[in-house]
């Protein structure tokens, strides 16, 4: 396993124990606010299905030639920035309010498209 595999994994699974976290935390310490506990729900359910992706992606890249793990290692940045992003604008905006820099879980959801491309773009370039 390569070191940008075991960047991928670790940053996986601690986004998937944040998200599981993140997801109590909405069913509990944000039970009176049902607008903040919506956003940290969708925030989660982004965040854990990209930390999986996140999986995936280690487990294609073997699959994959040079040109192909090249896509593949762009799908995984833009995943992380979607996460951080999306994810974190939402949690913030439930927790804090409004951020001073606009558009930034816009910037993350585009992050996120971009990222399912790439893992396209991946498998297009893949050697035979």
């Amino acid at each position: 396993m390569g070191s940008i595999d075991r960047i991928w994994i670790v940053f996986a699974a601690l986004n998937g124990a944040v998200a599981v976290g993140t997801g109590a935390y909405a069913s509990h310490a944000l039970a009176a606010q049902p607008q903040a506990q919506e956003w940290f729900r969708l925030a989660g359910q982004y965040q854990m299905g990209h930390a999986l992706a996140l999986v995936a992606l280690v487990a294609l890249a073997p699959r994959l030639g040079e040109r192909g793990r090249t896509a593949l290692r762009l799908a995984g940045w833009l995943f992380v920035a979607g996460i951080l992003l999306f994810s974190g604008t939402l949690y913030a905006l439930a927790t804090i309010g409004p951020l001073p820099v606009p558009m930034t879980a816009p910037a993350g959801g585009w992050a996120f498209m971009l990222g399912w491309i790439a893992l396209a773009v991946s498998a297009v370039r893949a050697r035979g």
